[in-house]
């Protein structure tokens, strides 16, 4: 049976803020919210997480090990080869790709790779209380002359999803748990300001279970975060806990001395948890 590895990641608490408005007059471009509840939390898109993954590989790998590649002077991306190549590049193989065309008969004809890594929304741990910020323009006033900024305190929490047996080369999984660990920021709707996406806590788990069963297992407890949904879980036998690895700062609280004590591996840091995945899966014989 195939291996599958899972994360479900919480990063630290910042204020995150779309200052896209004050450069361009816009009042269009805000944090993006759901609702859950009676409350409403701020959200971001997989797809902009994806970017900060595509931007960590574009700048520790070879140039012709990308495919796609982002050219902020221009604020445009460049494709080298928009036939694709899963075998020749890394982030065709992680990411998938689309070429939608015609043939000469006018038949669909389109090359498509569905994507190895799944990536869910990130979700906020707090309701977001409507903070905003109002400015204007100096200068001659127009129509877009007034602008906001909307603010939020906290932290956000999203998973992942990877096989590395349906990787072209499934070494490749070693290269994104180092973007998993060293993604700078996120892009889409949130790419002018810079919030510290990388994880503050991290929970890898690598299985023969095709459910994940780890997602959104961190909440806020108090000022802190716990993981209460994931001791229950473990405390069930619906997950084994030799399958799991715990990093960073909830290694420190009373969930992580109780995840140890149930048999998961609890590292303090989350870069020695990657570390402690990486190895799992060379183990199993998965990577090199």
């Amino acid at each position: 049976m195939s291996k599958h590895l899972f994360a479900n990641i919480v990063t630290p608490t910042a204020i995150a803020a779309n200052n896209r408005g004050e450069g361009d007059g816009s009042t269009l471009a805000t944090l993006q919210k759901i609702t859950r509840g009676n409350d409403q939390y701020t959200t971001v898109s997989a797809d902009a997480i994806r970017w900060g993954y595509r931007e960590y590989l574009q700048h520790h790998f070879a140039d012709q090990e990308v495919n796609r590649t982002f050219n902020p002077d221009l604020d445009k991306y460049d494709i080298k080869d928009e036939k694709h190549s899963a075998e020749k590049f890394i982030d065709d193989d992680l990411f998938g790709y689309m070429d939608a065309k015609k043939d000469k008969d006018n038949k669909n004809a389109t090359e498509k790779r569905r994507g190895a890594l799944e990536v869910s929304r990130a979700i906020s741990l707090d309701p977001y209380w409507g903070d905003i910020a109002f400015g204007s323009k100096g200068g001659e006033k127009g129509s877009t002359s007034i602008h906001n900024t909307e603010m939020h305190n906290t932290a956000y929490q999203y998973a992942i999803a990877l096989t590395p047996e349906h990787l072209k080369k499934p070494d490749r999984a070693t290269a994104f748990l180092e973007a998993l660990v060293g993604v700078r920021h996120v892009g889409g709707n949130h790419s002018r300001f810079l919030y510290e996406f990388r994880p503050e806590s991290i929970v890898f788990r690598i299985t023969e279970d095709p459910s994940p069963w780890i997602m959104g297992c961190f909440k806020r407890v108090g000022e802190d975060v716990g993981c209460p949904e994931l001791v229950r879980l473990l405390e069930a036998g619906d997950i084994n806990p030799q399958e799991l690895i715990i990093g960073g700062k909830i290694a420190k609280t009373p969930y992580g001395e109780t995840l140890k004590n149930l048999g998961a591996s609890v590292f303090d840091g989350v870069k020695a948890a990657k570390d402690a995945a990486k190895a799992q899966l060379k183990a199993a014989g998965i990577i090199a």
